[in-house]
């Protein structure tokens, strides 16, 4: 199973960081409307996310919720039906919640950037350390944490839990 490690912080100013991330990465950034149905499961995290171009993903991934760098395994399936999927989850597992983001997608080397801002939330970086089969966790978590030095990122602001778990936060105040 794919492996990566993630860590996730809000962000005050986008367009700083924006600047900050343009400078290290290796070509300009993609992007991406995404929509994330979230659906209630035992273990883990099961999210279908549709594209405006009616193409989806099925996304099934376990990790720590914990605020720093951390271990997520995943696997995807792509889908050129995502309403037809989504029908038949939400009908035996129920829907848990709904992420609206544009996301802006860059590369820095082995490293996924997204700048996202999210709908109901505000802004966040979140990086995705790709680990190559073999590689340790702890090399991606060393990367991880040297980026963020780069990109000026304080601990203070890093996030534990996904959009998912912030939007239930702040709908349960």
């Amino acid at each position: 199973m794919p492996r990566n490690v993630e860590v996730k912080t809000r962000v005050g100013d986008l367009n700083a960081v924006r600047a900050r991330v343009e400078k290290l990465a290796d070509a300009p950034a993609v992007v991406l409307d995404q929509v994330d149905t979230f659906f209630r499961t035992p273990e883990g995290r099961l999210k279908l996310r549709v594209f405006p171009d009616g193409k989806g993903e099925l996304i099934a991934y376990r990790r720590p919720d914990s605020a720093g760098p951390k271990t997520s395994e995943y696997s995807i399936y792509r889908t050129s039906q995502p309403e037809a999927l989504g029908a038949a989850l939400r009908g035996v597992l129920g829907v848990r919640g709904v992420v609206r983001k544009r996301r802006l997608l860059y590369l820095v080397g082995q490293t996924r950037v997204h700048l996202d801002e999210v709908d109901g939330l505000g802004s966040f970086l979140e990086l995705e350390v790709v680990l190559a089969d073999g590689q340790a966790p702890g090399d991606g978590e060393a990367i991880a944490r040297q980026l963020l030095r780069e990109l000026g990122v304080r601990d203070e602001d890093r996030v534990a839990g996904a959009y998912i778990d912030l939007l239930e936060r702040d709908a349960g105040r």
